[in-house]
Parts: structure tokens; C-alpha cells; sequence
């Protein structure tokens, strides 16, 4: 028997099922829909109050903190000798901070599509009243700035349709056997025999049971669960995310900007609200023009396509010291930065080279 004829390929469920469904025209059709937002209901928050002038700065470490620093940095490199730790002089420290502007803007995302579960008795809904709009469906939102999806099922959007998989049947032929119930021999390789003898294996058939469908030749269908229906309906899905961006205020140490984005700095400056307005008064004229910059460049991309919850803006000044030392009557330099007292030490005079066989 020919079951391929009894299974025949799936075939895509409608797309344009719900195109009637006032408030969703046009967002599930071919597969899914960006739902743009509601107008903001506040108002663009007032200026805040400048900043009062401050003179901000953190001194360079110890030269106590430096080399245990250095240690501990040496003694994670696999392939740097402690010489210059243990027998290096330090000649010099010279403090470069700097500063960091971070700006996040929380916002939630919404968006629909063509969705379905295998039927389990649940009723349809569909048309029995108006269904809510995407951005009328309640959501529970996680803690301010932390990042979460939710997939929510669309009230009054729900029907009860034959499986577009497996054409209501609950099963589709075993792909590992092609619907035959059993593979060729493994050992034999599917001629009855090996050696000049009768296989001992399939006792001379030729063939092995399919354990996949358990020699039945078809499997239950993974879309419906052998349900033989669905229960479609539109999706919505709703995505919080934070959306963070920094600015490092240019230094003249010679330490790589990048090296800076592990590390954590002194916390002068904090506040959040539902739209910031950008910073006042900051001493160094660089943050506020960050500020700026940033915080309409946020309201502006992320307003057309996302609701925005909040925004939260911060500045660090973060610790660096460049250390210079003498090793075998050349100069060397290392630098420690962030709270956590990272170093970096690109040109450190005594790696050697390691071989993994």
C-alpha cells in the first residue's frame, strides 16, 4: 500500500483569517504585524534643576593596591613570568579619570501573528464579542529596565480548525523509515546475508524494526499532538527591553576606551523618570552634550516603534591610573581602572610562547 497518498504534504494554514477583525486589519496577515503605539498620554518632562559645580576626582591608587593589582594579573596570564612583578620598581602613578554618561530607555514593544495550539476542548470564541485592541490587552510589565516577553492569546480571536499538517488524520508518515515500518539491516546492509552466511542479526530478512514509530510506519503529528484539530488565534506578543547606550568622555592615559565597559566607577550623578530632559550644568561639557545628543536621539527612535515606560540616565567617573616601572633597567607601564582595580598590560616584558599539542 502506497501510504504516501493516505498523508499528504502539509499545506500552510490561511493567513488571512483574522483580516476582519476590527483593530487587527492588515497585522496578522502574512504571518504576523507591527502595531505602532498610542500617543504618549504625558507631557515631555520639564527641565531639571542644573547641576551645582562640583569638584570631582579620585586620587591614584596606592602603590600597595598597584602591584597587588599587577599580581593577581600576572598570576591569570598562563604564559607571563613574575619577574617584573616580583623584581619591578615603580617610578611613577598618574591618575586619569574619566567620565561615563549612560542613558536606558525602558520601552515596550508589541507585535501579532497567526498562532495556534493543538485543541484540547477549549471553545472558540471567535466573534462572540469585540475583541480588545493589541494595546488595550492588560500585560504585567517586570521591574523597571529589565528586559522580558510575554505571549499573550488575543481575547474573542479564537477558532477550531482541521490540522493543516497532518489533514486531520493525528499522524504523519516516520521520516526514518519513509512509512515502511522498518529500515534496511545495519549489519547485513538490507541483503539477508554477510559472509557467505544467513545475517544473524535479522535472521536472514534483511531488515530492522523502525523504533522510531515502533515498526507503525507513521508518528503522531507534532503540530496537533494526534489531536487532529488546532485552536488558532492571534498572538500577541509583548517585549520589554532595555535599551542602554554610553559615552566615555575622551582621556589622554592611553588606555583603550574599550577596556572601560567591564569596569564600574564612582556614581555621581542618577535619576530617572517617564521622559528625561538632558543634563544641566555638568562640569565637563562633554557629558552634556552626550546627554543631549542621546536622550533625543532615544525618544526619537524608539517613540515611532515602542511605548517608552522610563528612562534612567547616570554618570561615573571612573578611576584609571597609569603606573610606570623599571624591570631590568628598562621602563614599562601598566594601567589599573574601575572600581575593581583592572589591569592592562598590552607590552608586558616577559610572556613566552605556549605550545598546545
Amino acid at each position: 500500500m502506497n501510504t504516501a497518498a493516505v498523508y499528504p504534504a502539509p499545506t500552510a494554514p490561511p493567513a488571512d483569517m483574522f483580516g476582519n477583525v476590527p483593530g487587527y486589519e492588515g497585522t496578522v496577515a502574512g504571518g504576523g504585524g507591527y502595531l505602532p503605539p498610542p500617543m504618549p498620554l504625558e507631557p515631555i518632562a520639564p527641565p531639571q534643576p542644573g547641576l551645582e559645580p562640583a569638584e570631582w576626582s579620585i586620587p591614584s591608587v596606592s602603590e600597595d593596591v598597584a602591584r597587588e593589582a599587577f599580581k593577581s594579573f600576572v598570576s591569570s596570564q598562563c604564559c607571563y613570568s613574575k619577574g617584573p612583578v616580583n623584581d619591578g620598581v615603580i617610578t611613577g602613578m598618574e591618575p586619569f579619570n574619566t567620565y561615563r554618561y549612560r542613558l536606558e530607555t525602558f520601552t515596550e514593544f508589541r507585535s501579532t501573528e497567526w498562532a495556534h495550539k493543538p485543541h484540547e476542548g477549549e471553545p472558540a470564541d471567535f466573534y462572540t464579542q469585540t475583541a480588545p485592541r493589541p494595546w488595550e490587552i492588560q500585560a504585567n510589565p517586570p521591574s523597571l529596565f529589565t528586559n522580558h516577553t510575554e505571549e499573550i492569546r488575543v481575547p474573542y480571536t479564537s477558532s477550531i480548525k482541521e490540522c493543516h499538517t497532518c489533514r486531520a488524520t493525528g499522524a504523519m508518515l516516520c521520516e526514518e523509515c519513509s512509512g515502511n515500518g522498518f529500515k534496511p539491516c545495519w549489519v547485513c546492509h538490507g541483503s539477508g546475508s554477510k559472509n557467505d552466511e544467513n545475517c544473524s542479526h535479522c535472521d536472514a530478512t534483511g531488515r530492522d524494526r523502525c523504533t522510531d514509530c515502533d515498526s507503525q510506519g507513521r508518528k503522531e503529528c507534532e503540530t496537533c499532538k494526534g489531536k487532529r484539530q488546532l485552536l488558532t488565534y492571534i498572538g500577541l506578543k509583548v517585549e520589554w527591553k532595555n535599551n542602554v547606550e554610553d559615552h566615555v568622555v575622551q582621556q589622554n592615559s592611553g588606555l583603550s576606551s574599550d577596556d572601560l565597559h567591564s569596569v564600574t566607577g564612582k556614581e555621581l550623578f542618577k535619576n530617572n523618570q517617564y521622559l528625561l530632559y538632558p543634563l544641566l550644568g555638568f562640569p565637563n561639557p562633554a557629558i552634556a552634550e552626550a546627554s543631549d545628543r542621546l536622550i533625543k536621539d532615544h525618544q526619537s527612535k524608539y517613540s515611532q516603534t515602542s511605548r517608552i515606560l522610563q528612562q534612567r540616565q547616570t554618570v561615573e567617573l571612573i578611576p584609571i591610573t597609569k603606573v610606570n616601572y623599571k624591570w631590568k633597567g628598562d621602563t614599562h607601564l601598566y594601567y589599573v581602572y574601575g572600581n575593581e582595580n583592572q589591569v592592562s598590560a598590552d607590552n608586558y616584558p616577559a610572556t613566552c610562547c605556549c605550545v598546545i599539542l
